[in-house]
C-alpha cells in the first residue's frame, strides 16, 4: 500500500514538472521581444549643419533572436520606407533653399517571421507595403517561390535624427592649361574646375563675362570648356562667339560682349548651384597680370617656327614689306597658348593667307593639324622649312609629311644630307615665271620628294654636287605652296622676296 501511494506521488510530481517546463516554453514563443535599433550620431534634437551629401550608420539589437535587415526612411523627402540589410549608407539630400532639414528614420526586422510572404507590412499601425521580394519573372507582383525577406518583428520605435543641411557654394577654379599669354589675337580656349561639396551636379549654371561681371552669359552647370573667337573684328562693339567643348557644331546662343580690341582684357567665372548659392567671381588672368587683344591688322598672318635668332624675322619682314603694308606675326617659340592645337587653329581662321617658316625642327604637330582644316576652310597657306632625321625628341616620316603635303615619298636619303652654298634652285618648266635662286649658306637635312601628280605640281628643282631632285610644290587647287628649304638662306640674287610675291600676289590671290 505504501509502496502504490509513493508511485502515484512520484507520478504526479513528473507531470506537473513536464507541464510547467511546456509552459515556459510557451510564454517564451509567445514573447517574442521586438529588436532595438540605434543611429551611428544621434542627440537630443539636432546635430550641427552638415553638407547634402553625408553617411549615416545604424545598428541593432535582438535580444532573443537575430537582426536580418532595417527599414528606413527620409521625413521631407518621402514617405516610402526602404529595407536595406547594410548598416549604413552615403544619401544624396535635395537642397530646395540655402538651408533645410530632413529627419531619418529607421527601424530593425528581426528573423521571427511566419514563414509565408506577407502582402501587407505594419510598423505601429503604419501599413508600410508588401515584404521585399526577388521578382523573378519581372511582373511586379509576387509569385509563390520567388525569394523574399521573411520580416519578423519590426521596431516599433524606430531610431530617427534630424540633419539640419547647410548649403555649401560651388568652388571654381581656372584649370593649369589656362595660363593666358600676355598678347594673343581675338581667341581663346580656357577650362575650369567646378567642385560642389554638395555633389557637382548641384552646379546649375555657369556664369562667363568678359571686363563687365554685370553682363555676363549663363552656360550649363557641366560645362568646363570653351573657345571664344570673336564674332566680327569690324564691329564699332566687338563680340565673341561662345563654343562649348570648342565644338564647332555647339554654338552657345548668347554671345560674350565687352571685347576691347587693341587693349587690355580680362576674363570672369563663377558657379550657381540649385539653390541659387554663388561663388565669387574669379579673374583670368588675375589683377598681376595682362592680357593684350590684338587687332588683325590685314588678311596675312606669319608663323616665325624659326630657333635661331632674330635674323630669319628680318629678312622676312623686310621681303614682305616689299609687297605688303599690313600683317601679323605670330613667333611660335615665344607664346604659350592654352589648349595650343585649338587655340592656334582658331587664330589661323582670323586671317585668309598664312606664309610659315622654320629650320629642321617645325612644329610637326601643329602642321598636321591645323593644314587641312585650314584649307577646308577657304584659307591659302605657304611653308618654307626642311625636316631632320626622326628621334625622341622630333618624330618624322613620310607618313607624317602626307598629312599636309601632297607628296608621294622622299628621295632616298643622301649620304650627306646638307647643300654647301652656291646650289642652284631652279623653276620647272611649267613655273618659268617664277625666279631662280641660290643659297648662300649651308643648309642642312635637305630633302628632295616626289611630288604627287594627281594633286600638286613641281615647282622649282635642286642641282647642287650634293643632292639634286624636286624640292618645291604647289598643289592643283593653288591653296597650298610648300618649299623644302628655308628662304631666308637662298637669298644670294636677291630674289627670294620675288618668290613671295609670286605665291602670295599671283598665285594666292593676296592685295
Amino acid at each position: 500500500m505504501n509502496s502504490k501511494f509513493r508511485y502515484y506521488i512520484l507520478l504526479i510530481f513528473s507531470l506537473l514538472i513536464i507541464v510547467s517546463c511546456n509552459e515556459a516554453i510557451n510564454d517564451n514563443l509567445l514573447d517574442n521581444n521586438k529588436p532595438e535599433t540605434h543611429l551611428f550620431i544621434y542627440s537630443d534634437s539636432e546635430v550641427s549643419q552638415q553638407k547634402s551629401r553625408l553617411q549615416v550608420h545604424w545598428w541593432g539589437d535582438d535580444k532573443d533572436g537575430l537582426v536580418i535587415g532595417y527599414l528606413f526612411k527620409w521625413d521631407g523627402i518621402e514617405n516610402q520606407w526602404h529595407f536595406t540589410t547594410s548598416n549604413d549608407s552615403v544619401f544624396a539630400l535635395p537642397i530646395g533653399t540655402v538651408d533645410t532639414s530632413y529627419t531619418f528614420y529607421v527601424s530593425s526586422v528581426d528573423n521571427s517571421g511566419n514563414g509565408i510572404f506577407d502582402s501587407e507590412v505594419y510598423i505601429g499601425q503604419e501599413n508600410i507595403g508588401h515584404e521585399p521580394f526577388t521578382d523573378l519573372n519581372n511582373n511586379s507582383v509576387y509569385d509563390k517561390g520567388e525569394p523574399f525577406f521573411d520580416f519578423g518583428a519590426i521596431d516599433e520605435s524606430p531610431a530617427f535624427q534630424k540633419f539640419p543641411i547647410k548649403n555649401s557654394s560651388p568652388e571654381i577654379t581656372w584649370n593649369d592649361l589656362s595660363i593666358l599669354p600676355e598678347v594673343s589675337f581675338p581667341v581663346m580656349t580656357v577650362g575650369w574646375n567646378a567642385f560642389d561639396l554638395d555633389g557637382n551636379e548641384t552646379i546649375k549654371e555657369i556664369h562667363l563675362a568678359l571686363n563687365d561681371t554685370s553682363d555676363f552669359i549663363v552656360l550649363s552647370g557641366s560645362t568646363r570648356l570653351v573657345s571664344l573667337i570673336v564674332n566680327d573684328l569690324n564691329s564699332q562693339n566687338p563680340e565673341m562667339n561662345v563654343y562649348i567643348n570648342a565644338d564647332e557644331s555647339k554654338l552657345q546662343d548668347d554671345k560674350l560682349k565687352n571685347l576691347r580690341l587693341n587693349d587690355n582684357n580680362r576674363l570672369y567665372i563663377r558657379g550657381v548651384d540649385i539653390s541659387g548659392s554663388k561663388s565669387e567671381f574669379l579673374p583670368l588672368p588675375d589683377t598681376s597680370r595682362s592680357w593684350y587683344i590684338s587687332k588683325p591688322k590685314g588678311e596675312l598672318l606669319i608663323v616665325d617656327d624659326f630657333e635661331s635668332g632674330e635674323t630669319a624675322a628680318e629678312f622676312y619682314t623686310a621681303r614682305f614689306n616689299e609687297f605688303i603694308n599690313d600683317y601679323d606675326v605670330i613667333d611660335l617659340e615665344n607664346i604659350s597658348l592654352p589648349y595650343e592645337s585649338i587655340t592656334f587653329q582658331n587664330t589661323l581662321k582670323l586671317f585668309n593667307f598664312i606664309f610659315w617658316y622654320s629650320g629642321s625642327n617645325p612644329s610637326i604637330d601643329l602642321t598636321n593639324l591645323v593644314t587641312q582644316n585650314y584649307l577646308q576652310n577657304g584659307g591659302k597657306i605657304a611653308y618654307s622649312m626642311t625636316f631632320q632625321d626622326s628621334s625622341a625628341n622630333f618624330e618624322f616620316s613620310t607618313q607624317i609629311a602626307q598629312t599636309f603635303l601632297p607628296i608621294e615619298s622622299f628621295d632616298s636619303q643622301k649620304p650627306i644630307s646638307f647643300m654647301f652654298a652656291g646650289a642652284n634652285i631652279i623653276p620647272s618648266l611649267e613655273f618659268s615665271n617664277y625666279p631662280s635662286l641660290e643659297n648662300q649658306t649651308t643648309v642642312g637635312f635637305v630633302r628632295t620628294f616626289k611630288v604627287s601628280e594627281i594633286t600638286a605640281s613641281k615647282v622649282y628643282d635642286l642641282t647642287s654636287s650634293q643632292i639634286n631632285g624636286s624640292i618645291a610644290l604647289l598643289n592643283k587647287t593653288k591653296n597650298l605652296f610648300f618649299i623644302g628649304l628655308p628662304l631666308h638662306q637662298c637669298d644670294a640674287k636677291s630674289s627670294a622676296g620675288n618668290l613671295l610675291k609670286q605665291v602670295f600676289v599671283n598665285e594666292f590671290g593676296l592685295n
